[in-house]
């Protein structure tokens, strides 16, 4: 029986497909899937689950991974998702950081071969390493890579260095339906479509109102990641602070560069999870407008009771510090998009006969739940209704 995320990936080629053989964005079927909570049957669906911050610790990520159906008991990837993201800050107070990449690289390989995905970012804590300042390393995390130079190697251009390069961002947009674009393809700004906003952003710290850098979504963003990042790596690797002085950033940074490590860029903003509730929901509509996604989905600032929603779910924060370095709770974060068709009632017979060769109506679902090790908690469920040329 094929896995969901190999079911999933086929589909989403079809709806591909049918895009580029159609004469209009919309003239696309959406495609695939099982059967949804109240009995009917969706033609498509998409189910993400998302990790905060992991520091260090590998029995409670495989702890995480398992619970949510992401990995089973032989630490393989199942293919009950379609997509696992993880929203930085794998690194710091732990000692498994490589058992914690590695096993990362393991489940991309994994979910590849099978139509799924793994999605992984940078947080403020791998940019510290890279830096140098290693103020959260731990001298037993130290001896897994064997000394301070070999650990600086790895990290820079080392394999960990190199996979951080290869399959690692500061941000992802990640479309709810193919009609709405490939992950990470940048929004359009004014586009309009069913799909055009119907997407999740990731990110570890936050994108915040006054960011000027943000666009194009997300591009712009990961540019300037990847080109401090590639700075930072490739310098000469200054004494660790501590006890070495503070190596601050390259001297060849930008200003863009600096504002995307500054308090209130992408890294390290925390007004989403900290301002009040005014504030917050006042700025979070102008924020999702300009990027092209519904909600935003981000770690960095961690709450002990568990994952936080705000702003009817506009804002979802997903670090309960599951570390044992904060003694926090396991979770993770589900979200279930499906999309079903409507039956058409009988009087309305005359009118499907003549438009059944190309308009239909669907019920677009997004449910969102907080995943414990003894329990789910709803969060959130928001349906529309959607009209698709077929």
């Amino acid at each position: 029986m094929a896995s969901t995320g190999a079911r999933a990936g086929f589909l989403a080629m079809l709806c591909i497909v049918s895009y580029f053989l159609t004469t209009s964005f919309l003239d696309s079927v959406p495609c695939s899937s099982s059967t949804s909570d109240d009995g009917s049957s969706p033609v498509y669906e998409r189910k993400i689950v998302a990790l905060g911050d992991l520091h260090g610790h590998l029995p409670n990520a495989l702890k995480t991974l398992k619970m949510s159906g992401v990995i089973g008991e032989d630490h393989k990837w199942t293919g009950n998702v379609d997509f696992l993201v993880q929203t930085g800050d794998i690194i710091d107070r732990g000692d498994d950081t490589i058992a914690l990449f590695r096993l990362m690289d393991d489940l991309r390989s994994q979910a590849s071969a099978v139509g799924g995905r793994v999605l992984n970012h940078l947080g403020n804590h791998e940019y510290m390493n890279a830096i140098g300042d290693w103020r959260y390393v731990y001298e037993s995390e130290i001896k897994t890579f064997g000394t301070t130079p070999d650990r600086q190697k790895t990290l820079s251009s080392g394999w960990l260095g190199q996979t951080w390069k290869a399959n690692y961002t500061v941000t992802s947009r990640l479309p709810y339906h193919p009609l709405g674009g490939e992950v990470n393809e940048d929004y359009v700004a004014g586009h309009s479509s069913s799909f055009s906003h119907a997407a999740l952003s990731f990110v570890h710290g936050g994108i915040s109102p006054t960011y000027l850098d943000a666009t194009p979504y997300p591009s712009k963003i990961n540019g300037l990641g990847a080109s401090l990042l590639n700075k930072l790596q490739t310098r000469e690797q200054p004494p660790p602070y501590p006890p070495g002085a503070y190596p601050g950033l390259p001297s060849d940074a930008t200003e863009y560069e600096k504002e995307l490590y500054s308090v209130d860029g992408p890294l390290w903003y925390r007004g989403w999870a900290l301002d009040d509730d005014d504030q917050v929901c006042g700025a979070i509509d102008g924020v999702l407008q300009k990027i092209g996604v519904k909600r935003l989905v981000m770690g960095h600032t961690l709450n002990y009771d568990g994952i936080v929603s705000r702003c009817n779910s506009k804002i979802l924060l997903i670090d309960t510090g599951m570390t044992p370095a904060y003694g926090g709770i396991l979770s993770a974060l589900e979200v279930h998009y499906t999309l079903t068709p409507v039956e058409a009632d009988a009087s309305a017979a005359g009118t499907r006969a003549a438009s059944a060769s190309r308009r239909k109506r669907y019920i677009e679902k997004e449910k969102i739940e907080a995943i414990y090790p003894h329990k789910r908690e709803h969060i959130h469920t928001e349906t529309r209704e959607v009209t698709l040329d077929i």
